[in-house]
C-alpha cells in the first residue's frame, strides 16, 4: 500500500501582502489539502477493505486506482511546496515531521514488517523542508517560469528512477548504472537495493522536484491580485482538515481499522 499524507505546513500569511492590509491568510489552500486529505482516506478505505477484510473492488487494482493514487500523491507534494513558499520555521517544521517518520518506520517494522515503511512521505517532507532552506535564496532569485518548467522537465525525467532508469510511466530513455542501486545505502535517494522493499517510499529524487514545482508555481500564482484574493477563500470544514493534516494522518488508519472492526467486516 501507498500511504500518502498532506504536507503538514500550515499556510500562514502572503508574504509580499500590502501593509495596510496585514497579513492574509490563503485558506483555500488549507481547504484544497483537506480535500485531498479526505480522497487519501477513502483509498486507505478501499485498501484495507480489500486486503485486510476480504471485500472485492474490481477496478482498485487497475489504471484507475492507479490514477486515484497519483492525484493524492501528486496533490499533497504540490500543496507542500506551495505551503513552503508562504511558511516559517522550516528547520523546526522538518524536524518535526522526519522524526514522525522514524517513528512510523520504527513501529512498522516491529508490528508488520511485511508492511514496513522505509523512507516513506512524513520522511520525505521532513527531508524536503530542511534541504531547501539553503536554497533559498538562489529560489527566490530564479525566474519563477524557467524555475516551474525545470522542475517539472526534471521530475517527468526521473520520474522512474527507482525503477532503474530515466523516464516517466514506462518510457525508457535511459537505463541508469547498475551499480547505484547494488549498494542499497543510497535508497533515500532514490536508487534502492534488490532487496529493499517499503509500503511506502518516497525518495528524495524524483519527488523533491515535484516539490519545487509547488514553489514555483505559487510564485507565478502571487504575482495576479486576483487569484491572492481567489485564495483567501475558505471552506471552512476542509480548512480544518488541512490544518490539522499531521494528526489526522497519525489516527486515520487506526480509525479505519476500528471502524470495519465495530461493523463486522
Amino acid at each position: 500500500m501507498t500511504e500518502i499524507i498532506p504536507a503538514p505546513e500550515t499556510v500562514k500569511t502572503e508574504p509580499h501582502a500590502d501593509k495596510r492590509q496585514g497579513k492574509r491568510r490563503y485558506s483555500l489552500i488549507d481547504s484544497c489539502r483537506g480535500l485531498v486529505l479526505i480522497s487519501m482516506i477513502l483509498y486507505h478505505g478501499a485498501y484495507d477493505w480489500m486486503y485486510l477484510f476480504g471485500g472485492e473492488i474490481p477496478w482498485y487494482e487497475g489504471p484507475l486506482g492507479y490514477l486515484w493514487q497519483q492525484s493524492i500523491c501528486w496533490g499533497f507534494i504540490l500543496l507542500s511546496g506551495i505551503s513552503w513558499r508562504l511558511g516559517a520555521n522550516h528547520l523546526k517544521r522538518g524536524l518535526t515531521v522526519f522524526f514522525w517518520g522514524l517513528v512510523i518506520s520504527a513501529v512498522t517494522c516491529l508490528v508488520a514488517p511485511q508492511q514496513r515503511i522505509i523512507f516513506g512521505i512524513l520522511s520525505f517532507m521532513g527531508f524536503a523542508m530542511v534541504l531547501l532552506i539553503p536554497f533559498k535564496g538562489i529560489m527566490e532569485r530564479a525566474p519563477a517560469f524557467w524555475g516551474f518548467f525545470l522542475s517539472a522537465f526534471l521530475f517527468f525525467l526521473t520520474r522512474d528512477i527507482n525503477e532503474g532508469w530515466l523516464g516517466f510511466e514506462g518510457l525508457r530513455i535511459l537505463s541508469l548504472p547498475e551499480s547505484l542501486y547494488n549498494g542499497g545505502g543510497l535508497f533515500f535517494l532514490g536508487f534502492p537495493g534488490p532487496d529493499f522493499y517499503s509500503a511506502d517510499y518516497f525518495s528524495v529524487f524524483p519527488w523533491i522536484f515535484l516539490y519545487l514545482c509547488g514553489y514555483f508555481l505559487w510564485r507565478l500564482l502571487e504575482k495576479k491580485p486576483g487569484l491572492r484574493r481567489f485564495f483567501s477563500r475558505e471552506i471552512p470544514v476542509l480548512s480544518f482538515l488541512g490544518r490539522h493534516s499531521l494528526l489526522l494522518y497519525v489516527l486515520h488508519q487506526p480509525a479505519l481499522m476500528g471502524v470495519f472492526t465495530a461493523l463486522g467486516l
